[in-house]
């Protein structure tokens, strides 16, 4: 069996979230899936293997199994437009089911996944006081238009809305503190958020829960955040587009499609490139 490394939400032929795919007649058992994912290293690796019409999915950080993972769903598209020419792919989640889409184009590759169905709710003020003391920020630096929330777009994210984009840069933690705040309170991410324009953000994902300090472009989180500020009623025109990985030096770029319907699944895009293949 091979890996596939690809990296999704790529800014042109640079930057991007690299994810580990693995396309098998069958299922390695769970601790060989664990093994893999964590040799690798990647935030995230999936693992699909056909199932009747479609594929059944599922994903894998270096330490646990994770519901739903944007960034190697876009690569897993990516996978099955090499292997089975351009399309739309049915996937099955272990709690949901969802569409990938890649088109072949040149070096790159377009991918565009619909993700399960969205919502959210307001944060407990403790777990807002304890993720803001994890960071090193203070209430005075959340941006009141953009409340702290829990948002669901496949998995549970914490938002945070930043006013300043320096402090969006400055962000840094403790890995095993993260951890234990991210597992407690049944997080994947917290997601920060800085919004230069009402359609234009740039965001940042520390993803202690599965034993990596920070994602350079998170799917999933940017569908559960999408889909809060739909509730939100943030004046979004339909579509948000994200600058993630930046401070990180690894630039990438997620357009997240937001239809009007309260709960309604949240179409994000972007491009994804091959790196190489693992044996």
């Amino acid at each position: 069996m091979s890996v596939l490394k690809i990296a999704a939400f790529s800014d042109g032929n640079t930057g991007g979230n690299p994810a580990g795919v693995m396309i098998a007649d069958q299922f390695p058992d769970d601790r060989e899936m664990q093994r893999i994912a964590a040799e690798l290293g990647f935030s995230e690796t999936v693992f699909a293997v056909a199932s009747g019409a479609g594929w059944r999915a599922r994903y894998f950080s270096p330490e646990s199994e994770v519901p739903f993972c944007g960034h190697a769903t876009i690569a897993l598209g990516a996978a099955l437009a090499l292997q089975h020419g351009d399309g739309v792919f049915a996937l099955t989640l272990n709690q949901a089911s969802i569409t990938v889409e890649g088109r072949r184009n040149g070096e790159t590759i377009t991918g565009t996944l619909q993700s399960p169905p969205t919502r959210s709710q307001a944060a407990p003020q403790p777990l807002v006081l304890a993720a803001l003391a994890l960071f090193g920020y203070t209430p005075d630096d959340l941006d009141p238009r953009i409340p702290p929330a829990l948002a669901h777009g496949g998995a549970d994210h914490l938002v945070l809305a930043l006013k300043s984009r320096d402090k969006l840069a400055a962000m840094q933690y403790d890995l095993g503190t993260g951890r234990e705040l991210m597992n407690k309170a049944g997080l994947v991410t917290i997601l920060l958020a800085y919004a230069q324009t009402p359609r234009l953000f740039h965001t940042r994902n520390p993803f202690a829960s599965g034993g990596v300090y920070e994602d350079p472009a998170t799917g999933a989180a940017t569908a559960a955040f999408a889909g809060y500020l739909r509730d939100l009623e943030w004046p979004h025109g339909g579509a948000i587009d994200i600058v993630q990985g930046e401070d990180m030096g690894m630039r990438s770029c997620l357009r997240a499609e937001i239809p009007p319907s309260p709960g309604a699944s949240i179409k994000v895009s972007g491009t994804a490139r091959v790196m190489h293949e693992l044996v």
